[in-house]
């Protein structure tokens, strides 16, 4: 796999400070990180989220290893929480929230979640779910809206932000990590989950997940566009991140359930820092070295 170089980002790390010291618009809306073709596949199950039992099964019972997986990292980093609330004042952006799947759980937890989708229908139907509960009526707002169009009004405004199972979908990786980088406050925490780029993750994501036992409607994934955790890592140290974990996940097709493993091969969740803060460096003056340790892998 053939690492981008520095010289086809779309935009210098200059011009990304310039823009942030100016406030001038960073991303036009003719460059984005919304791929049309992947917004049609979604068109086509945005009444389905809610389906325990339907095409984003295996999505529900992700939550078992990642929402545990966000909550224990989030409250190792810090001794101020409540029993009740863990993530009481945190401020969370999901990332293609779809239907809010992640965004309720995290809400129950006591976060301030903004959940944002490009697809209308998804929002709609985030929106009315939310509704049947008032707690997170209160918690939990939702924006049709791609990630860089939220970049003007958020510089440096959350947390934490979530993008899991989106990066294998994004038109441009590199421009959606460094509005990543932007949205976050300095020493915020960036979780992604994703499918590795290897010929196990073909066989099993693609072929059997997809063609033979339809975990998942067929075309859901491109393998091309899936993304090794070196090639991520490599683009988040680039960038202005510092990876912390880096955690191999199993899906058993027949208990329908997630489990941890230290293998990477398929499907993995990485955490990553944002750095930015007083007596860190700052990527939009120096691009940073890329770690020449390979995180160990930590389960929640």
């Amino acid at each position: 796999m053939q690492l981008k170089s520095s010289s086809s980002l779309p935009m210098s790390l200059t011009e990304i400070k310039s823009g942030m010291l100016t406030g001038k618009r960073l991303f036009s809306t003719s460059h984005s990180s919304v791929d049309p073709k992947e917004m049609k596949k979604f068109q086509l199950l945005a009444q389905k989220w809610w389906d325990e039992d339907g095409e984003y099964s295996a999505l529900h019972s992700m939550n078992d290893i990642r929402v545990p997986f966000i909550r224990d990292t989030l409250l190792s980093m810090s001794s101020n929480y409540s029993l009740g609330s863990p993530l009481s004042g945190v401020k969370i952006l999901d990332v293609g929230c779809g239907g809010g799947l992640l965004s309720e759980p995290l809400g129950r937890l006591g976060a301030s979640v903004t959940g944002i989708d490009p697809l209308e229908d998804n929002i709609r139907t985030a929106e009315r779910h939310k509704s049947f509960d008032p707690v997170l009526a209160k918690r939990i707002q939702y924006k049709c809206s791609s990630l860089e169009e939220i970049v003007e009004e958020s510089m440096e405004t959350f947390d934490v932000i979530v993008a899991s199972e989106v990066v294998e979908h994004v038109a441009d990786l590199e421009m959606f990590i460094k509005c990543c980088f932007q949205l976050l406050k300095p020493e915020g925490s960036l979780f992604i989950t994703t499918i590795n780029k290897t010929q196990l993750s073909y066989i099993l994501g693609i072929v059997v997940a997809e063609k033979i036992v339809g975990i998942v409607p067929e075309g859901t994934h491109e393998w091309e566009k899936f993304v090794p955790p070196e090639e991520l890592e490599h683009l988040l140290e680039s960038n202005g991140f510092s990876v912390k974990a880096v955690n191999g996940m199993l899906y058993n097709p027949l208990s329908g359930s997630w489990s941890w493993m230290e293998n990477t091969s398929i499907n993995y969740a990485m955490h990553a820092v944002r750095s930015g803060a007083q007596g860190q460096s700052d990527p939009t003056d120096t691009p940073a070295e890329v770690s020449s340790e390979q995180p160990s892998a930590t389960a929640a």
